[in-house]
């Protein structure tokens, strides 16, 4: 099954969260009986972000956005570990610092989008500012609509100048939501998670649902789409966003480039000093 076609909003349409369900987990039973497609996905991260890296024409941004709790972190550690390190970096985007509220709301986002060659993980993201600033009314109506805007010509340039963007939302319950806050309270490995927020927040579940749903069917484009994964199962989440970025990667036709050194000059060079090391072997024997 190809989740990008089931968990793409439509560009130009008008999105319903209430139409996915968070506990859906099409056409999987279990984590076990996936454990193979699992790894196959994983190994496909590793070998596209490989090839990603030696093309080294474009990059990759990967925006995760979620209600707390909803997995960005939990996405972030197991599937993006399937990729080298080396070559992902990971943003987390916290309230703005006096610094980056005197510019633009996109200006420290700018900042962190990936280099060529490279993957870059929004943890949150610049959607911060269509989000909690229209909830808690921050900002008004028309505001909201110029920063969608204004987000869409962003991606637009972003793409333009060879960075592929997959946009993620992680769909929970709020029954979801509620347990995972009683695992961080029991969980002595877990407790620093917890914030003040996190409950004071929940009071706002249907501001933040309407609110999502307004941004994501204001800004899911072709070039910049945004998916919304059920997550109530984290095996499967992990399982449909290693789908979609893998199988997102393998269509960009990448190729390997040439190499810029003679390879027949290398390889005699390599079997003569395999002959040299051979003779000195049986001298000394």
């Amino acid at each position: 099954m190809d989740y990008r076609k089931k968990f793409i909003v439509p560009p130009g349409k008008k999105l319903r969260l209430a139409d996915t369900d968070p506990a859906d987990t099409r056409d999987q039973k279990s984590e076990a009986d996936s454990a193979d497609l699992i790894e196959r996905y994983r190994q496909k991260l590793a070998d596209m972000q490989t090839l990603l890296y030696a093309e080294g024409k474009r990059a990759l941004l990967i925006v995760l956005q979620a209600m707390d709790a909803g997995g960005k972190d939990g996405t972030i550690s197991h599937v993006m570990r399937a990729m080298n390190p080396q070559g992902v970096s990971v943003s987390r985007f916290e309230a703005p610092t006096p610094e980056e509220q005197a510019h633009d709301f996109l200006w420290r986002v700018h900042m962190r989008v990936p280099r060529r060659s490279q993957v870059g993980v929004f943890n949150r993201s610049h959607y911060e500012d269509v989000l909690i600033t229209r909830v808690h009314k921050e900002i008004d109506a028309d505001t909201c609509k110029a920063r969608y805007e204004q987000i869409r010509d962003f991606e637009a340039e972003l793409f333009d100048s060879g960075t592929h963007i997959l946009k993620f939302f992680l769909h929970i319950s709020e029954e979801e939501q509620l347990a995972r806050f009683a695992q961080r309270l029991e969980d002595p490995h877990r407790n620093w998670k917890i914030s003040e927020a996190d409950y004071t927040e929940r009071a706002f579940w249907d501001d933040y649902m309407d609110a999502y749903q307004d941004a994501l069917s204001a800004t899911s484009t072709r070039d910049a789409p945004w998916f919304v994964i059920p997550s109530n199962h984290k095996w499967f989440r992990n399982l449909a966003i290693s789908q979609i970025v893998g199988d997102t990667l393998e269509d960009l036709g990448m190729k390997y480039p040439k190499p810029h050194v003679d390879l027949d000059k290398i390889r005699h060079d390599y079997h003569a000093a395999v002959a040299e090391a051979d003779g000195k072997k049986k001298r000394k024997g």
